[in-house]
């Protein structure tokens, strides 16, 4: 048998599975991070938290804040600080849209995951999103129960 291994640079770090429970995402962009050496070894240990993590423009610029990779262990004293802000590698096309659609519309940026492309390089999938409301949660949490619900009873019969 002849399987493929699963290629170490083509991984997940970090996801915020909670964004897609609270928000409805509407739009998906993928940005780069600025990021010094011992926060990139972090991130390949899988250390990673974004879950209370928001993207916001501020000086023409996009920034993630609030996202945490712990110090590297072997990073002695050129290690980073585990709660800095981030900048975000975009296009001004990309930049403008995300910042129109946050002034004029009330959505929000939300990082989805953080992940490293075929090329090794870290990037985030950042999503434009709308808060849900309460009774759109409940619907989401009904919709997921009823499709592994019907999991099992194809499991049983078939």
């Amino acid at each position: 048998m002849n399987r493929k291994k699963a290629d170490p640079n083509n991984k997940v770090a970090a996801e915020n599975r909670k964004a897609r429970f609270s928000y409805e995402v509407l739009d998906t962009i993928e940005a780069g991070l600025v990021l010094t050496g011992t926060e990139v070894k972090s991130l390949r240990e899988g250390h990673a938290n974004i879950q209370e993590s928001y993207a916001s423009n501020e000086g023409g610029e996009i920034w993630l804040i609030n996202s945490y990779l712990p110090e590297y262990l072997q990073g002695n004293r050129f290690n980073h600080e585990p709660r800095r802000r981030r900048k975000l590698l975009l296009n001004k096309r990309e930049m403008a849209r995300l910042s129109q659609s946050v002034e004029r519309e009330g959505m929000t940026m939300v990082p989805l995951k953080i992940y490293f492309n075929d090329k090794g390089r870290a990037k985030l999938l950042l999503a434009i999103a709308r808060g849900k409301k309460l009774h759109d949660k409940r619907e989401s949490e009904k919709q997921r129960d009823w499709n592994r619900e019907k999991g099992r009873l194809l499991k049983e019969r078939g």
